[in-house]
């Protein structure tokens, strides 16, 4: 009886550990408050706005790079609802269209649709960082799964904005996208 006690209470500390790991100290433990007051403000108006140029990868679930893009997005703001447009090429040749419509709270809330976003897509600015979580819809080719997604953007001095995104299907990270977005104009100047 010793032992199961034991047993018992180590997988109950070990479900705590995971616990503690995932929801306070890793990726997803993040919290938009965390970045408020702690650099330049991220004005999703402002600094996701007109042409803007996307590179990025995406890493599977070993961490090794299964894809690399370009993307070139453009974004229109009429008020606090934008219509973001883009288009990314991978490395594989294969061509992708995508259409999101971001409305923004003055509290600084953000609702986000896509056709392949399942419901509403529902994140927060504070700071420099945004997030954002959704559930989409893979198309048909990359096996049609639904994925949870959180989606994290951090804006750094020059304007730039570094994006990082876990893709999730039953809690367990099945993908992650790491890119860069920049205006087009810094981009040409750079």
């Amino acid at each position: 009886m010793e032992l199961l006690g034991f047993t018992l209470l180590g997988m109950a500390l070990m479900t705590s550990l995971y616990w503690l790991w995932t929801r306070k100290l890793s990726f997803l433990g993040q919290r938009p408050e965390d970045y408020a007051g702690k650099g330049p403000a991220f004005n999703v108006r402002e600094h996701l706005s007109g042409p803007i140029q996307c590179e990025g990868m995406i890493y599977g679930p070993t961490g090794r790079v299964t894809s690399r893009f370009v993307a070139d997005m453009d974004v229109t703001w009429d008020g606090n609802v934008g219509m973001m447009h883009e288009v990314f090429t991978y490395d594989s040749g294969a061509v992708q269209k995508r259409h999101w419509k971001l409305t923004v709270g003055n509290d600084g809330s953000i609702q986000a649709e896509a056709p392949d976003v399942i419901g509403m897509g529902h994140g927060q600015q504070a700071g420099p960082a945004l997030q954002l979580n959704y559930r989409i819809k893979l198309p048909e080719e990359s096996g049609g799964h639904e994925l949870d997604t959180v989606d994290w953007m951090y804006l750094v001095e020059n304007g730039t904005i570094m994006n990082r995104s876990q893709f999730r299907k039953y809690g367990i990270k099945v993908a992650e996208l790491v890119a860069t977005m920049r205006k087009k104009d810094m981009r040409q100047a750079a």
